[in-house]
């Protein structure tokens, strides 16, 4: 059966396209500013050759591999590259933002015949036919695929990353903070999670999504969203941020940080928990609003927020991808 890549893309001038997965059984997502995401195994021999070693030596230490939390088994990174891409198909563009949203976004499904493997969280990058003014080969196309018809080619490379892999836990507290098509990544963790079935995956957790857009009429999926909410109200939750029609009691715009202040109290407590998974996707600016969030709360508390977030980064439960 040939596995599908459905995309977001946006055609402002600064912002981002991405793909994620569709309900066919294997899928890619894909984030362009960040390129491309998505896995592959390789299988390599490994020799060993024999060495006399003096008795009167001292043993050296053994290290300890360490093991990750994320859903790393089997992940491939950059089978297909810019020079050797993979020729898929263009199965579904439409637009799905309004038509008085400040910016465009285009829903896309790339078929792959199940020929770029993948792992929710990676990305997938999109090479354009032809050349540029100078001659040379386009390189990997990050705003201006919105233009794809149904039935054409389509030059795919990748998969990439592994910033933002799942955990394996499936009871973990996964906190999503997505601005714009920066919601791919998430909407690939949220369809595993509630509207795919598998044999040795199932969620228990929480999920809980924080998304900023700027109008209402710029939300995505909220559809699915609310299908998912209604599924499973124990196991998600999602807050959304509209920064130009939205404000707080102060009369401040509504941002994802503004938005994260209201559960401040809530969020430190789970930030506490060695089982709960931070995960940031879109525009540069959000981790520096959650910051200010968090210091005063972690202070009270005699912990430096800054060290406490370099740890949770350190043992993967900080997970950060903007551009």
């Amino acid at each position: 059966m040939a596995a599908v890549t459905a995309a977001a893309v946006s055609l402002r001038a600064a912002t981002a396209a991405t793909s994620t997965p569709s309900s066919a059984p294997q899928h890619s997502h894909c984030s362009f500013p960040c390129a491309a995401r998505t896995t592959a195994v390789s299988r390599r021999s490994l020799s060993v050759r024999a060495q006399a070693v003096s008795t009167d030596a001292a043993a050296a230490p053994v290290k300890e591999k360490k093991v990750s939390k994320k859903q790393e088994e089997g992940v491939v990174t950059n089978k297909f590259r810019p020079k050797e891409p993979y020729v898929g198909k263009c199965l579904l563009n439409t637009k799905i933002t309004a038509d008085d949203a400040p910016g465009e976004t285009w829903h896309m499904v790339f078929s792959t015949e199940g020929e770029v493997p993948y792992k929710e969280g990676q990305s997938i990058g999109v090479v354009a036919d032809g050349e540029d003014k100078n001659g040379k080969p386009h390189k990997l196309r990050l705003y201006s695929t919105g233009d794809l018809k149904p039935g054409a080619d389509v030059n795919i490379t990748g998969p990439v990353g592994k910033e933002m892999l799942m955990p394996k836990d499936p009871n973990a507290t996964i906190i999503m903070l997505a601005t714009g098509t920066g919601i791919a990544p998430f909407r690939s963790f949220l369809w595993k999670m509630f509207f795919e079935k598998y044999e040795d995956y199932k969620f228990n957790g929480l999920a809980w999504l924080f998304l900023g857009v700027p109008t209402s009429s710029s939300l995505l999926y909220p559809e699915e969203f609310g299908k998912m909410k209604a599924k499973a109200p124990d196991n998600f939750r999602v807050d959304y941020a509209i920064s130009r029609e939205e404000t707080n009691a102060a009369g401040e715009k509504m941002y994802i940080q503004t938005r994260m202040a209201e559960y401040k109290d809530e969020l430190w407590e789970l930030l506490k928990k060695d089982n709960t998974y931070v995960y940031m996707c879109g525009l540069k600016g959000m981790e520096k609003g959650i910051d200010e969030i968090m210091l005063p709360l972690a202070a009270k508390e005699g912990i430096d927020w800054i060290e406490y977030r370099k740890q949770l980064k350190k043992s993967e439960q900080w997970n950060v991808e903007v551009y």
